[in-house]
């Protein structure tokens, strides 16, 4: 999820672990604690793209990490705030459930996290989008009434649960309405008698209400939207793999990792005397021109012999553009 979000559950955490002795320090802890897995970002920078996508929410997200950094975090807490008098644990258990909860929260979005490193698992239930104001606005609502409480206060707790309790029951409702989504889109398929060996579904950006699938099949990838509002059939439109267009491609080594990455949702494409290797994950952005761009695309280089990825940007004027083509599709069909 987005920084915002992460620091409003880390201090909401803080605030239920501590917040009764150590006021409004804990939810300042807290805070830290659910920005520290993100780090990751940083460190990603001094290396290669490839690499940094594979170190994204991997051992810094991991219950390993939580396990290793909560005592730590805590014995330099306790030295800080030595005034408080509360010794190292209780600082620790703060910070354990604060790095914790927060790849637990990116669970349920599309990338995932690898929570059960060093096992090459990334656990994803494609239910959120990374940013989603259903979630974040109300929780960090509640979290501005609890700072404004003193410590000792029974209100300041029940509110502070209330934004936990809400945005826990929110998160459920996404796997509900994910579910009701797929049905909606197995359904279609097999009303237009269409055959497959997979499907991907994941919400649109910042609502669940839209809804996004990818279909695997022999030869190509379907591609389709649904919103709770339609009231016209579903339409897949076709990408095709082009896998012998690329074969020679696909033994490369860091091809091979780019291809693991994307869990086999891909299509390399040859544009403009360029290779492209797209993943198909993360769905498409609508473009004025109507040309496809696929929301992670990376241009492929060879390098000495060696196949070097770089993110094709995104610009500005398409983020707007994404935005209102989001908001006619979200009013249905």
């Amino acid at each position: 999820m987005d920084s915002l979000t992460q620091i409003v559950l880390g201090a909401s955490v803080g605030e239920l672990t501590l917040g009764k002795k150590a006021g409004n320090k804990a939810l300042l802890y807290g805070a830290i604690a659910g920005t520290i897995p993100d780090l990751d970002v940083f460190f990603g920078k001094l290396t290669d793209t490839i690499t940094a996508i594979e170190w994204h929410r991997g051992f810094s997200h991991s219950i390993v990490f939580s396990l290793i950094m909560a005592p730590l975090l805590g014995v330099l807490v306790n030295k800080i705030e030595k005034r408080l008098n509360l010794g190292w644990k209780p600082w620790a258990n703060l910070f354990f459930w604060g790095l914790f909860t927060h790849p637990l929260l990116d669970a349920f979005t599309t990338w995932g996290t690898q929570l059960f490193w060093p096992l090459d698992w990334r656990v994803a239930f494609n239910s959120i989008f990374v940013v989603d104001p259903l979630y974040t606005i109300p929780f960090l609502l509640c979290l501005i009434l609890v700072l404004f409480l003193k410590r000792t206060s029974k209100r300041r707790r029940q509110i502070n649960h209330f934004g936990l309790i809400l945005s826990s029951t929110y998160l459920l409702v996404t796997l509900v309405l994910k579910q009701i989504a797929l049905s909606k889109f197995e359904q279609a398929l097999e009303d237009q008698n269409i055959s497959y060996t997979k499907i991907s579904t994941r919400p649109s950006p910042l609502n669940t209400i839209l809804w996004n699938a990818n279909v695997d099949t022999e030869d190509n990838y379907l591609i389709a939207d649904y919103s709770f509002f339609d009231t016209k059939p579903i339409t897949f439109k076709a990408y095709e793999k082009r896998r012998a267009q690329s074969e020679d491609l696909v033994f490369k080594t860091n091809i091979k990792r780019l291809i693991t990455i994307s869990e086999g949702w891909y299509i390399i494409e040859k544009k403009d005397e360029n290779w492209y290797f797209n993943d198909l994950r993360f769905g498409l952005i609508p473009r004025k021109d109507k040309s496809p761009m696929f929301v992670f695309s990376y241009l492929l280089e060879d390098e000495n012999g060696e196949i070097k990825a770089t993110e094709v940007t995104k610009t500005r004027g398409d983020a707007k553009f994404l935005l209102s083509s989001l908001w006619i599709r979200f009013k249905g069909n």
